[in-house]
């Protein structure tokens, strides 16, 4: 009897793994149990919660920000009216390179791809009429992540709105910055130290604040495989829990408040699988690479945002579909929040009814599938199980590696994750070329007409709007308290106290964003790559 013909001679998933033709109780560990465990339970492969979703659903951000605090806070309070339930912050380059809107360098990039905030005034008008103490803020910002922070910290002062109610999280990620995306402004070492003292800082003053968000999103859309994602942000993530205790941190006082950033992407066995390795592996390294004894501190808590990378200008309605595999992926992996990408985000940015299109993809998920009824449905598959310990095995092969080579910072001194993205993403893209990866509308299934896409378009009067209000902001300031707050910060930045205290105080005084990242760069420079990778 002659074989059937098979699609194709070799089965592999986007990432590279081999996929079996049929999975038994043979590709399973024997010590499947252990492994596994128990929803909530050590090492938390089935969740970082007992219950999961039968308590409580992921929170619903939708990452948002264009133009000024006043365009942003209209769109965040209309999301916030549709039933999202928690705002997520997009900055634009200027200040998450620690720019003023009315600086030289940065005409033409105000407001683009983010909101501008430059001031204690524009995060006032950001977060006008939304309940600090009621709705989690996220804002996705890395070098500049200490000044942000301070920003809301004095808004929220002024609303009467205690710190320690306060929830939400800073990205506050800067090694994958020098790997992957590229806003960075301070050297490695001198950057950490910022992270470790808003960690200090936090850790005694905004309790219930979110210090960090480790990326791996960045990581993948910069064209890392699935395994690589994984190996990187742990990686990371090891390096910022060094630094913090070489700085005297307790790893119990910080670790506890430490979360992660994961992308999703469109092989939906293989995503599930990953979230479940990490979650795994996270457990081990807190329990026997640093001794952590809370069981909140070895807990993998992470956000979760569908692949932008995988959206196509052509066929742009494609990516509905697209988008509502990988949130569904993410919730059979166990997510603690999730944004989905506006289908139109590969033409511009989304615009209000391509936004609500992603949060009912959230919301149809949530209420209508029955997927969040039980907790880790697909646990005990033959595929989901060994899959998950293929990417641990294989990711921790890549830490260790990392490891030998005196650790994240030297790795990415080397260039040694930067070149394993570059090639991942070359190898991927001559698969697409070749067709051995098929993507629809683009290299099969492709059609003449595509349908006109209504796009959302910036105008120039926001830039120069920005620009007004912020000039007659500094103007307006007690100069004397300035001077001071902003020499205090320097002679702190000289010493090994904590920087993070002293940049509230610059922004009780009105001290600008760019004023500050400006004190910073005086005494740790600015890093530029001079790599050849």
């Amino acid at each position: 009897m002659n074989a059937k013909k098979l699609r194709k001679s070799h089965f592999e998933t986007i990432s590279g793994l081999s996929v079996e033709q049929c999975y038994s109780k043979e590709h399973l560990a024997k010590d499947l149990d252990e492994k596994v465990g128990m929803p909530g339970a050590y090492p938390f492969t089935r969740g970082v919660h007992d219950t999961m979703y039968r308590s409580k659903i992921w929170t619903m951000r939708q990452y948002a920000g264009f133009g000024t605090a006043k365009e942003a806070n209209e769109r965040y309070r209309y999301l916030l009216s549709q039933g999202t339930t928690g705002l997520s912050v997009a900055f634009d380059l200027p200040t998450q390179m620690g720019r003023d809107s009315d600086h030289a360098l940065v005409v033409g990039e105000v407001g683009k791809v983010g909101v501008a905030i430059s001031s204690v005034d524009d995060m006032k008008v950001l977060l006008d009429q939304i309940p600090l103490d009621q709705v989690s803020v996220s804002m996705t910002i890395n070098a500049t992540a200490a000044i942000l922070l301070s920003f809301l910290l004095v808004v929220a002062e002024e609303q009467g709105v205690e710190w320690a109610k306060l929830r939400g999280t800073i990205q506050n990620d800067v090694l994958k910055e020098y790997v992957a995306r590229g806003t960075y402004i301070y050297p490695p070492k001198e950057a950490l130290r910022i992270i470790t003292d808003i960690f200090g800082f936090c850790s005694k003053n905004v309790t219930g604040w979110n210090t960090i968000s480790i990326s791996g999103y960045h990581i993948r859309e910069a064209g890392s495989t699935a395994v690589e994602e994984v190996a990187f942000t742990l990686a990371d993530a090891i390096a910022y829990v060094q630094a913090a205790i070489d700085a005297g941190l307790a790893v119990d006082e910080f670790a506890p408040r430490l979360a992660f950033f994961f992308n999703c992407h469109n092989n939906f066995l293989e995503e599930v699988a990953k979230f479940r390795a990490a979650r795994r592996m996270w457990a081990k390294i807190m329990k026997d690479r640093f001794g952590a004894k809370d069981p909140k501190s070895m807990m993998l808590r992470f956000h979760t945002q569908t692949a932008g990378s995988s959206l196509t200008a052509q066929q742009p309605h494609n990516n509905i579909m697209r988008t509502t595999l990988q949130a569904l992926a993410a919730v059979f992996g166990g997510t603690q929040s999730l944004h989905t990408n506006s289908f139109d985000e590969a033409l511009g940015l989304p615009t209000e009814d391509s936004a609500l299109i992603a949060l009912r993809t959230q919301q149809v998920i949530a209420y209508e599938s029955g997927v969040a009824d039980s907790v880790d449905p697909l646990a005990g598959s033959y595929l989901i199980e060994s899959w998950t310990d293929r990417i641990e095995e294989k990711a921790n092969e890549m830490i260790e590696y990392i490891d030998n080579l005196g650790g994240m910072v030297k790795a990415i001194e080397e260039g040694y994750p930067q070149r394993c993205i570059q090639k991942s993403a070359y190898d991927y893209q001559k698969k697409v070329e070749s067709e051995e990866e098929i993507v629809v509308g683009v290299n099969k299934f492709t059609s003449e007409n595509d349908p006109e896409i209504p796009v959302l378009k910036i105008d120039k009067s926001s830039e120069e709007d920005q620009v007004k209000r912020l000039k007659a902001y500094k103007s307006s300031r007690d100069k004397a308290a300035l001077e001071k707050s902003l020499k205090a910060l320097s002679e702190v930045v000289q010493t090994d106290g904590n920087i993070m205290a002293a940049i509230v105080e610059c922004a009780r005084s009105r001290a600008t964003l760019g004023e500050i990242s400006d004190v910073l760069r005086t005494h740790f420079g600015e890093y530029h790559e001079s790599l050849t990778i």
